[in-house]
């Protein structure tokens, strides 16, 4: 029994110890770009690495910058998106590791590349929508609490990644061993721009109670809450009322 024991926990310390050591290829897939040519990629070089976001450029004031979700191709948004918002600019980052950013995704460094965007982005258009999916969530909210911004959209947003991970793996101490915790929770009560959320009916990744969690942070006043009947988390912007209901804020 006490060698059984010894296996026992010497098993469970190993998987710890791998959660910990790989636990950023279960938060991250970085994806290539697939849409869009030299006409739509630009380039915004960082002390330690080259970003590549997917944009539409255009005059005027307005601009919408978009953070996409952890396996997203954030270049499959622009089409649509080019449609929807004719008078709009618009700037899909590309994580580090993904469509040919260079590096590697942490949450410090998204959070630094998406504020050094939001701030390239500023100098050519002063009215700045931030829209983060999913993961991305987790970066708008941050850069909407550090920056002006004149309306913020998450879609299918957290309360924390934390909190998602413990949900996950509940036999182990994740609130011990996670790195990138994305406590998007910390930064809604700093919001003061008008904010729309919105989930899916049927999300099988981020439970709706978790984003109304989230919801529940921000000042009265300041956001709505908006629930996609019949979606999924990978087929809420498949609705037929994902896009006007984002054109209805922006």
């Amino acid at each position: 029994m006490t060698v059984f024991l010894v296996v026992v926990v010497l098993a469970y310390l190993g998987i710890c110890a791998a959660l910990f050591a790989f636990q950023r290829s279960l938060i991250y897939f970085p994806q290539p770009k697939s849409w869009g040519g030299p006409a739509t990629t630009l380039h915004l070089q960082t002390p330690d690495a080259d970003l590549v976001l997917t944009t539409r450029p255009a005059a005027g004031p307005k601009a919408i910058l978009y953070f996409g979700g952890n396996g997203e191709d954030v270049s499959a948004n622009l089409p649509s998106f080019s449609d929807a918002f004719p008078a709009h600019a618009i700037y899909l980052l590309h994580y580090r590791g993904y469509g040919g950013s260079t590096g590697s995704p942490t949450e410090k460094a998204i959070q630094s590349d998406a504020l050094a965007v939001f701030d390239h982005v500023r100098r050519t258009h002063p009215n700045i929508a931030v829209v983060g999916r999913s993961l991305g969530s987790g970066v708008a909210i941050q850069v909407a609490s550090k920056r002006e911004v004149s309306r913020l959209v998450l879609v299918t947003p957290y309360n924390s990644l934390q909190e998602l991970a413990m949900n996950q793996f509940p036999w182990f101490p994740v609130k011990w061993l996670l790195t990138d915790r994305f406590e998007s929770w910390k930064h809604a009560g700093q919001i003061t721009a008008p904010s729309l959320l919105i989930a899916a009916e049927n999300d099988e990744v981020i439970p709706k109670q978790s984003s109304e969690q989230l919801f529940a942070r921000f000042k009265p006043g300041t956001a709505t809450f908006e629930v996609l009947p019949g979606t999924s988390h990978n087929t809420i912007s498949d609705s037929p009322r994902y896009l006007p209901l984002l054109q209805s804020v922006l």
